[in-house]
């Protein structure tokens, strides 16, 4: 069993040793190109569904497949009184009429690619109803025609889920539902993520605003990452921070997650920056999810610090345990401020719910990665596989209140309205934030950004893919 280690404490000026566990950041890239400086301008761009002025090509993938979706298989799907399907689609608001021409398999020439999705789209029925024996002689089908490394995003989306079907299958049979989950590789691919595309950023920045905004003038500061992993955010923070014209504050940061030894490696390089600033940081790793903390003397509150609670949510793995149990935890916090990114992707409810919403979200995904990078391109091919696939994965084969025993919260934001917590509109310069972000990347690539309802929203070609928004506790107003 592993270890799990509390109160460890690692300071800026630590002298401890410990063992290379990943790359070494690049400080001159941190602190130059991926953290720029705040703005003070405020561009206003419409809203997501609204926004047509860069007169887009039609997503390749995505669109096809909410056409295929709604005519091919929802009509078809089997009704009966043991089996109810709710399934909850994620519509573009994308005109499905491209020059005048209303045959979608006609438009993209891609007979073979709609037997695959069809086929895929029955494979998920079988699953839904456990007839695994029908399921796995579809997915022996898919496997030996679809290929992740196909010009096609349709067919490399295809691939890849029926990679995770297959594991829900094998995993029904055997009766095996958790996954090896190698931290290391992960980090890697997330560093990848960042650098080619605006969604990491896009998270990193507009959090780190709002949490700025929210301990302006306090001298104590105590943050509570969730699920930390390398850390990329806090660097840019440290930076405001160590430049704040009322003068550096105290900074306690904890760090959750899986692995103890990332934990502290993690720790000792946020550490080393934070002292190259002149600030003083204290890390204490955690190696458990927030939600299996049974003693609240475990995250060292003290009266005099401004709680902060950052969580940049993901679907690689269950990084926080039991939801309601972390949504009472941060109920006895009482924290100054939440930031939550979330993925606009359902991972809650039925296989069905589940398959039909993520079937959308990493058709978007995937198509937004191929529209600037070539097929076989080794970051694009990092980030599929690294990420999206062990994404897909998790949602398909190993997720759902079957096999986790829990059901997930669909948007986390909803139940922290339902409770004892106040939103907290996203700020202008949290919005100019976003917009630096897309003006790293062409038009052309089709990123955009929007205000709604007090969150900002990043999509792509008019698809909404991650919502950040801030959060305080009543009482703490």
């Amino acid at each position: 069993m592993m270890k799990v280690g509390f109160g460890e404490v690692l300071h800026a000026n630590s002298n401890m040793i410990h063992p290379h566990m990943h790359e070494t950041w690049d400080y001159t890239i941190i602190t130059n190109d991926l953290f720029p400086p705040p703005i003070q301008t405020n561009p206003y761009p419409k809203s997501l569904t609204e926004n047509h002025s860069l007169n887009l090509e039609q997503n390749e993938v995505c669109d096809w497949m909410e056409h295929i979706t709604n005519k091919h298989f929802i009509e078809d799907l089997p009704q009966n009184n043991n089996h109810i399907y709710n399934l909850h689609i994620q519509t573009n608001t994308l005109d499905l009429v491209h020059n005048n021409h209303n045959d979608h398999i006609h438009h993209y020439e891609c007979d073979k690619e709609l037997n695959l999705i069809t086929l895929l789209m029955e494979c998920a029925v079988a699953i839904s109803v456990e007839n695994l024996s029908e399921a796995h002689k579809m997915l022996l089908e898919l496997t030996q025609v679809a290929s992740p490394y196909k010009t096609s995003c349709g067919e490399r989306v295809v691939a890849y889920f029926a990679k995770a079907m297959i594991s829900r299958v094998m995993n029904s049979w055997i009766g095996v539902c958790s996954p090896l989950i190698d931290h290391k590789t992960i980090h890697s691919s997330f560093q990848v993520f960042n650098n080619v595309s605006p969604f990491i950023k896009f998270a990193h920045f507009t959090s780190n605003q709002a949490i700025l905004e929210a301990v302006n003038r306090c001298n104590n500061i105590h943050i509570i990452d969730l699920d930390i992993m390398q850390g990329l955010q806090w660097p840019a923070f440290f930076h405001i921070l160590a430049t704040r014209i009322e003068g550096r504050p105290s900074i306690r940061m904890t760090g959750l997650g899986a692995s103890m030894e990332l934990l502290v490696e993690t720790g000792k390089q946020l550490s080393n920056f934070a002292r190259r600033l002149g600030l003083c940081l204290e890390f204490y790793p955690i190696a458990r999810k927030f939600g299996e903390i049974v003693d609240f003397s475990t995250l060292q509150i003290r009266p005099n610090e401004t709680l902060a609670v950052h969580w940049l949510q993901h679907s690689l793995y269950d990084a926080i345990g039991p939801d309601w149990k972390s949504l009472k935890l941060l109920e006895e916090l009482e924290p100054k401020i939440i930031t939550l990114v979330e993925q606009d992707v359902n991972i809650g409810g039925s296989f069905l719910d589940r398959f039909v919403g993520s079937l959308h979200y990493y058709s978007t995904l995937f198509d937004s990665l191929g529209a600037y990078l070539h097929s076989d391109d080794t970051n694009r091919n990092n980030i599929e596989h690294g990420i999206l696939s062990k994404e897909i994965n998790n949602i398909l084969a190993i997720g759902g209140p079957k096999r986790s025993g829990e059901e997930k919260f669909r948007l986390w934001r909803n139940e922290l309205a339902r409770n004892i917590f106040e939103q907290v509109p996203m700020s202008d310069n949290s919005m100019a934030q976003a917009q630096l972000i897309l003006n790293m990347f062409s038009p052309g690539h089709g990123y955009s950004v929007a205000q709604v309802d007090g969150t900002l929203r990043l999509g792509w070609k008019d698809t909404s893919l991650y919502t950040a928004s801030a959060w305080t506790s009543r009482s703490s107003r």
